[in-house]
């Protein structure tokens, strides 16, 4: 079969994920900007960074799926687990914003990035499982450094969420959203391997 029912449906829970976390922005009481900054500032932020973080799978999964010649039940299946994590996003969104950053919804925010991307790379592997070896996908999927910093990224953050109340200050959360945004800008660009195959195609 081939990937448009899947690919359509995919683009349309992306669109939902970001339709509901900008629906969960708070509206500031006041009129000035001192009100936007400290009642909607800290949720306008996470929601770029979750925005961000959508649009980058939302891009990759793009470019991933021009050099898709067929999918199976599999595919199906593990497309299905990176939209349910990536679905979590609006929750976890929300409740890093509404505590505050506080460690534990940090770290947690951190996990859900962290299955996302996996389930991003089982999705991956299981697109080259069936497709023809000769395929340009199996061509383009070879060295996968990003792929591979990804997780180490992930975990240096969820470990610092996790040891925050041993570090000084806001340290430990302060690395985790740091190694998240790092991690962001990593994937920003899409994938090279595959873009260089598709304007060949």
């Amino acid at each position: 079969m081939n990937s448009s029912r899947l690919e359509a449906f995919s683009d349309g829970v992306l669109a939902i994920i970001i339709t509901i976390m900008v629906l969960e922005l708070r509206t500031p009481e006041g009129n000035g900007f001192s009100d936007l900054v400290h009642e909607t500032g800290l949720g306008f932020l996470t929601y770029v960074l979750s925005f961000a973080y959508v649009g980058i799978y939302w891009t990759n999964h793009h470019h991933l799926f021009q050099l898709v010649e067929k999918v199976n039940g599999p595919v199906l299946w593990a497309n299905l687990n990176l939209l349910f994590w990536l679905s979590l996003l609006p929750m976890t969104t929300d409740w890093m914003d509404a505590s505050d950053l506080s460690r534990v919804p940090v770290l947690i925010y951190g996990v859900d990035l962290l299955l996302a991307a996996a389930s991003y790379w089982l999705l991956s592997h299981t697109l080259v499982r069936s497709q023809p070896s000769e395929s340009l996908l199996n061509q383009a999927l070879g060295d996968d450094r990003k792929g591979f910093w990804s997780p180490i990224l992930y975990g240096i953050g969820i470990a610092a969420a996790a040891g925050a109340d041993y570090l000084p200050g806001h340290l430990g959360v302060g690395i985790a959203i740091a190694m998240y945004l790092l991690t962001g800008l990593l994937w920003v660009i899409p994938d090279r391997r595959v873009e260089r195959l598709v304007a060949l195609s």
